[in-house]
């Protein structure tokens, strides 16, 4: 199993804050005969009548030297994890979410490109405050 990521528990803990019950952690997903260890299944009860909402979340910290070089490591999780769980019938009803700091929001994810990226590849973002153990926005 993979190491968690320095802002895996106030994420967890920011995530609580918003009503979701947190199901798995890690989430695991077979593949290939080994297993995709996703950072997080949660899942937030809508109603006594309706089914509950199950999202995956994959945490990110972008502290790498080169933010170029985490982008493309945490696109090619988020799209693999992506189309793994589309094939997987305990998690294909799981809405997948890239989790990153608020920092890490402004500086990487607000940049021209990387806002084209995300809108072409469909990808759901998280963003959070680590200090304040609060999510900031949802983007999906």
């Amino acid at each position: 199993m993979s190491a968690k990521d320095i802002f895996h528990e106030p994420f967890v803990r920011a995530l609580q804050k918003e009503g979701w019950t947190i199901t798995h952690d890690p989430l695991t997903i077979p593949f290939d005969g080994t297993e995709l260890f996703v950072d997080i299944g949660a899942e937030r009860l809508i109603g006594a009548v309706r089914d509950g909402e199950r999202i995956a979340v994959e945490i990110k910290s972008f502290l790498k030297p080169s933010p170029v070089q985490d982008l493309k490591e945490a696109v090619g999780q988020y799209i693999l994890y992506g189309d793994i769980m589309a094939e997987s019938p305990d998690n294909a009803d799981r809405t997948l979410y890239l989790a990153v700091r608020e920092e890490t929001y402004r500086v990487v994810f607000s940049k021209s490109q990387t806002l084209r990226l995300i809108q072409n590849r469909n990808i759901r973002l998280i963003v959070f405050d680590p200090d304040r153990e609060v999510i900031i926005l949802w983007i999906s």
